[in-house]
């Protein structure tokens, strides 16, 4: 698989942590259409395709983790163990790593308020980018405090930097938007930035996939036991959209459109 060095801060990568790492490569396979190959990191990984490129990856967890299976973005960062430092200087925490993992280096952490992503420093796929070819359509943080979530994922990813290539951040109609290179990779939502944290909210990452139809992959989703858990509305774009949940609890989103 060809790679690359990525531009620090940016989404680099998605995964999946399943309990059921065969029945998770059957439910994405027919809701998705996904095909699966080995991964390299051994027996208990997969990675996902779609047309012949990667899409995302799926690891099974150990039988003693006693943790929710969901799907976790990854960040690229020039160096892990710098980048966990920061994580830890701001009241966010760092559940596994900085370890060794095939060609570069990661860590599982959580912000401030919980939710949990993921750093890797080293190479990824060519040609991966939120957006844009196989790789997932959106990235999404749903959050109490958009703008609080900003200030700590801008210091710990180094988003806006002044040296070097960045991300560039904008607070625009009470979202905070993500863009490399005038192109948007992610997407901060939370209440406006004069409101009070909503109390209701489970921060967490969310990702959306585009698929060439939404009612039949929710449709795909409810036959093959999961579930529909939005059932698929239109969007501005005039395509629709729906979130569906896998077998194991796994919350995402299907697209026709960004």
């Amino acid at each position: 698989m060809a790679s690359t060095e990525p531009v620090p801060g940016v989404p680099c990568w998605v995964s999946l942590s399943a309990r059921d790492l065969q029945g998770a490569e059957e439910f994405y396979g027919a809701v998705l259409g996904w095909t699966f190959r080995p991964g390299a990191l051994g027996e208990e990984f997969s990675v996902a395709f779609m047309d012949g490129n990667p899409v995302a990856g799926l690891g099974e967890l150990a039988g003693a983790l006693h943790v929710a299976v969901a799907w976790t973005p990854y960040f690229a960062v020039a160096n892990a163990n710098d980048c966990a430092s920061r994580i830890r200087e701001r009241g966010g925490t760092v559940a596994v790593g900085p370890r060794s993992f095939g060609p570069g280096r990661a860590a599982i952490s959580a912000d401030r308020d919980g939710a949990t992503f993921g750093i890797w420093e080293g190479r990824v796929p060519t040609g991966w980018s939120v957006g844009q070819g196989s790789a997932p359509a959106w990235l999404e943080l749903r959050t109490r405090d958009a703008f609080d979530a900003a200030i700590f994922y801008a210091e710990v990813l180094q988003w806006a930097a002044e040296e070097g290539k960045g991300c560039d951040v904008a607070y625009e109609e009470e979202r905070v938007i993500v863009r490399e290179s005038d192109h948007t990779v992610a997407e901060l939502r939370g209440g406006a930035i004069e409101s009070a944290p909503d109390p209701h909210v489970r921060p967490r990452w969310h990702v959306h996939f585009c698929v060439p139809d939404v009612k039949a992959a929710a449709e795909a989703a409810a036959s093959t036991g999961g579930a529909v858990v939005s059932p698929p509305v239109e969007t501005e774009g005039g395509g629709h959209r729906s979130t569906l949940r896998d077998r194991e609890g796994g919350l995402f989103t299907v697209t026709e459109g960004i």
